[in-house]
């Protein structure tokens, strides 16, 4: 043991990970098909349902 204060650097944080991005055509196309999808299931329940 020593009394001798040591001032040492603390880590250097590491660099975020940079965020995977779509591509806007990829991502336009994800939207699209959802809509679709919605309302191909609307159909769907109300068809099979008789809502």
């Amino acid at each position: 043991m020593s009394n001798v204060i040591k001032f040492e650097r603390p880590p250097e944080p590491k660099a975020p990970k940079p965020k995977k991005t779509v591509s806007p055509t990829l991502r336009k196309g994800m939207i699209w098909a959802g809509v679709v999808i919605a309302f191909i299931a609307a159909w769907g329940y109300f068809t099979i349902f008789g809502g």
